[in-house]
């Protein structure tokens, strides 16, 4: 434009008189220098964004490749020649390589940090003059935790609690909605629109999830979602680096991590690495044409997983599995790009560092690149050695399911995820176990067949499991709100291998069915002011979701000083007639576990059970407290279950 315009002066020299064009270029002159001037200062004023936001000084990876966003920012920085061992750009950081890509409103600096560098402010000086661009980094003191630790690790030891925090609790009804987000629902009536739920609201009930046995909070998604709709479930993100400001912001997530770790909580994450939200800034202004996953047409994944291992496999399904979107409103990372790879990993790193976050729940797992997730896994793991994390594996076969967590099949492919959501002990568990009819491969024995694939994973106690989740009917529902097959369910839920999970609602009973899936993610009772029914408080309770409450909170906090249930071994006997036994032990307790699938009476002969009951001549039940003498059987009424202490 500026070219144009001094052409344009030119060819008026040769058109006119030589003082009356003169004059006029005079004119020009003036104007088009204070237009100049105006349009470096506006450039020189424009908001810079850097990502990550912040780093810390003293991280064991001492490099850092930083995302600078801002108009025409590559065009603003000079091109610079530097030696091998890089360019010092402030006090402790050295500049070792700038990346530019397709996009000019994106360029990347690779840095290194001193080992020694010192927490404080710098600024990044390019160009001079006019020309001059300076950019403001920070890097902070590690977390020191302040007497509280973090980035623990999530293990068999813990319950965790499943929340969605815009359905259990409205703590501040001032950030209900928020100025300038593109979706300003707020409707409790609807079962998709927002309901006002926030941190604060989980906050102010963390004292009622202690009570009740819990040890480790895991909520959906608290990245900033601003999509025009469906934003209650938060997997849509649009700015990594943003708390959603509907539910507190980074203020109110900051406090409730210190007020988890206070009372010897856990908090665990819900990292969406698979996909974003359509309104995602680095989607609406991509930095180069394969930062996503492009197709000539919107092509979805197919949501399998058997073309990734299978043997006969066709590659193009392969790569719809990997590459395909996840919706429409949800665009495809293309993690093999190295810059989309260190954004991702390297904002992991950050939630930790900045949140205090112990664990991670891994969103759409199967989908990833997963070669790109052993490495964001191991980038995780070799910052904080105890931190844990494990990843949804909605497939269905347990040589499926190991295949994407740390397993002992030999394959080509091999995974070092942890563990993952263990679908097979729901679907082919504990969902027929209760439900179907006793058979030589059907009703509880589908739960005795998958817990004996285990020999696949490296270490399935570091699998979760659960009875339902935000995705999946809830639990009630599933057993057609039988009371007794519910409370069934949660005694093998807080007894088998694993780490237990629950879905917040769960303990009082709260039911429906999915598809639509806003019918499974209604508001916890009493959440909000005004509620006639309070789950927090027992207000207004009926006596059956009372007594699962109260069935929960027992076994849940006699499991916290349980080491055989936490840790301790598993053993299992065949299923007969629809009962089925199994014991957790170690050298220090054993715990016998029954479930009577069928309906009808059926008697508990500890004789048959000599390996595990030998040498003991009592059962205590951890419920009621009564005492069985092991030389006498015990009848166990239809769909109910025992859980038994054993003393010498």
């Amino acid at each position: 434009m500026t070219l144009l315009f001094m052409k344009r002066q030119m060819t008026g020299l040769y058109n006119h008189s030589f003082l009356i064009n003169l004059i006029f270029i005079m004119n020009k002159l003036f104007v088009f220098l204070f237009i100049g001037f105006v349009c470096c200062a506006s450039l020189s004023a424009q908001t810079i964004d850097v990502y990550p936001t912040h780093w810390w000084a003293g991280m064991k990876n001492p490099e850092l490749q930083l995302m600078i966003h801002s108009t025409n920012i590559a065009d603003r920085i000079p091109m610079i020649k530097m030696t091998e061992a890089g360019m010092r750009l402030a006090d402790g950081i050295t500049l070792k390589r700038i990346e530019r890509v397709e996009n000019p409103n994106y360029i990347f600096f690779d840095l290194v940090i001193d080992k020694d560098a010192k927490p404080g402010k710098r600024i990044f000086n390019f160009g001079e003059g006019k020309r001059k661009i300076s950019i403001n980094y920070e890097l902070k003191e590690r977390r020191q935790g302040n007497g509280t630790a973090y980035a623990q690790g999530v293990t068999s030891s813990d319950f965790v609690y499943l929340l969605m925090p815009d359905r259990f609790s409205n703590g501040d009804t001032t950030n209900d909605r928020i100025a300038g987000m593109k979706d300003q629902s707020l409707n409790r009536d609807s079962i998709f629109l927002r309901h006002g739920g926030d941190l604060q609201g989980v906050i102010n009930h963390l004292d009622y999830l202690k009570d009740m046995g819990v040890t480790t909070l895991w909520m959906t998604p608290v990245i900033e979602n601003d999509m025009p709709n469906r934003t209650e479930h938060g997997y849509a993100f649009t700015n990594h680096y943003k708390i959603e400001p509907r539910i507190g912001g980074e203020k109110a997530y900051l406090q409730l991590s210190d007020k988890l770790h206070k009372r010897g909580m856990k908090l665990i994450q819900d990292a969406v690495y698979n996909h974003v939200g359509l309104y995602n800034f680095f989607v609406q202004d991509m930095p180069s044409k394969d930062w996503l996953h492009q197709w000539p047409e919107f092509t979805q994944t197919s949501y399998r997983d058997q073309p990734l291992f299978d043997p006969h496999a066709a590659e193009s399904d392969k790569k719809r599995t990997s590459d395909g979107w996840f919706t429409q409103q949800m665009p495809d990372l293309n993690q093999s790009n190295p810059l989309v790879a260190n954004f991702l990993i390297q904002h992991a790193i950050y939630s930790v560092e900045e949140f205090g976050v112990d664990g991670w729940r891994i969103d759409t797992y199967i989908y990833n690149d997963l070669d790109f997730m052993n490495r964001c896994n191991k980038a995780l793991t070799d910052e904080y050695p105890h931190i844990t994390m494990f990843g949804e594996a909605w497939v269905h076969g347990t040589a499926s399911e190991a295949y994407f967590a740390e397993n002992n099949i030999n394959t080509p492919f091999k995974s070092n995820l942890q563990g993952i959501t263990d679908f097979q002990c729901l679907f082919y568990g504990i969902q027929p176990a209760v439900n179907e009819p006793f058979g030589w491969t059907d009703g509880v024995n589908k739960l005795y067949t998958t817990l004996s694939n285990d020999f696949l994973y490296k270490d399935p106690t570091r699998n979760v499991i659960f009875l339902d989740n935000h995705d999946l009917s809830r639990w009630y529902s599933v057993v057609n709100e039988n009371l007794q097959k519910d409370k069934m369910g949660f005694v093998w839920l807080l007894t088998c291998r694993g780490i237990p999970q629950m879905y917040y609602g769960d303990e009082v009973l709260m039911k429906g069915i999915t598809n639509p899936d806003g019918w499974v993610r209604l508001d916890f009772p009493g959440g909000w002011s005004g509620d006639s029914v309070n789950a927090f408080t027992g207000r207004n309770l009926k006596a059956d979701q009372l007594s699962v409450q109260s069935l929960i909170k027992t076994l849940a906090n006699f499991r916290k000083n349980s080491s055989a249930l936490k840790t301790g071994k598993l053993m299992q006997y065949l299923p007969v007639d629809g009962l089925y036994v199994y014991f957790r032990y170690d050298e220090n307790q054993t715990i016998m576990i029954v479930l009577n699938t069928s309906d009808k009476q059926q008697t508990i002969d500890f004789s048959k059970y000599t390996e595990r009951t030998s040498g003991f001549t009592n059962a205590i039940n951890i419920f009621d407290n009564t005492i069985n003498a092991t030389s006498s059987p015990i009848l166990l009424e239809a769909n109910t279950s025992l859980v038994l202490e054993l003393k010498k």
